[in-house]
């Protein structure tokens, strides 16, 4: 048995069983449904541009705690994309174990995926393809939101999105993380039998039924909240800059 092999299926240098492999999947397990969970809020949030410009600046506000200070404080924003940054981290760490070390390694599961011809083998691919996307665009975009959250609303960040030309980093981000969320909330039920009750079986086929629902529902909601900021970020083009005077206070001017 390979040293790989045994580290895989917790089994030490001694031959005893070690623990670790376990606690380290259920680690993996907490981290990944958080994050998907979390996206999914997060897409909501991002599409409230297509509302109206004044709702997407009334999200911005309550996120910066404007409930709680006076006019809000973009702080509170950078403090919770490090601690999204650092589980987000935590759950790469724990994925990178079960990736192929190696192009060789890779053939061998490419060739044992396909001699099985199992559509859960395939979505692990999917998943671990994606995974490796979102290890270096989402960090990308989490070390912005760190250290440029004052720089978020309808005008701030449609000038981001069209104008810095971030939009092809979205498009490749948006597609990663929402094949990547669905399917790991699909695998995650099936692993841990959340939803099994008496037929495994057929709620497996339910479960692969609603996940593609809801990849199919966020990708329709990603492409049209990001349309929404390309549309404003042209208009913007002239002014990028310029920060978002709500309806309210630039009636209060005038």
């Amino acid at each position: 048995m390979s040293e790989l092999t045994e580290g895989y299926l917790g089994i030490t240098s001694s031959g005893r069983k070690s623990k670790v492999p376990a606690k380290l999947d259920y680690v993996q397990s907490i981290t990944g449904g958080f994050l998907a969970l979390f996206m999914w809020g997060h897409m909501l949030l991002v599409s409230s541009i297509l509302v109206s410009n004044d709702f997407m600046y009334s999200v911005t506000k309550t996120l910066e705690g404007n409930f709680i200070i006076n006019g809000g404080s973009p702080l509170l924003v950078s403090t919770f994309a490090f601690i999204i940054f650092s589980i987000f981290i935590v759950h790469a760490a724990m994925g990178l174990r079960k990736m192929p070390a190696n192009f060789k390694q890779y053939q061998v599961l490419r060739a044992h995926a396909k001699s099985l011809r199992h559509d859960d083998t395939n979505l692990w691919l999917i998943q671990a393809f994606t995974g490796f996307v979102m290890l270096f665009l989402g960090s990308v975009h989490l070390y912005i939101m760190m250290t440029n959250s004052s720089d978020i609303g309808p005008y701030s960040s449609a000038d981001r999105v069209w104008s810095e030309w971030m939009w092809p980093l979205y498009i490749l981000l948006l597609l990663a993380v929402e094949f990547h969320g669905t399917i790991g909330l699909y695998r995650l039920s099936v692993k841990w039998g959340w939803f099994d009750g008496k037929n495994p079986r057929s709620t497996r086929i339910r479960l692969k039924r609603l996940k593609w629902i809801l990849t199919v529902f966020f990708l329709s909601l990603g492409i049209a909240s990001l349309a929404a900021y390309i549309k404003i970020g042209i208009e913007h083009a002239d002014k990028v800059g310029e920060k978002y005077i709500p309806t309210s206070l630039t009636k209060g001017i005038l």
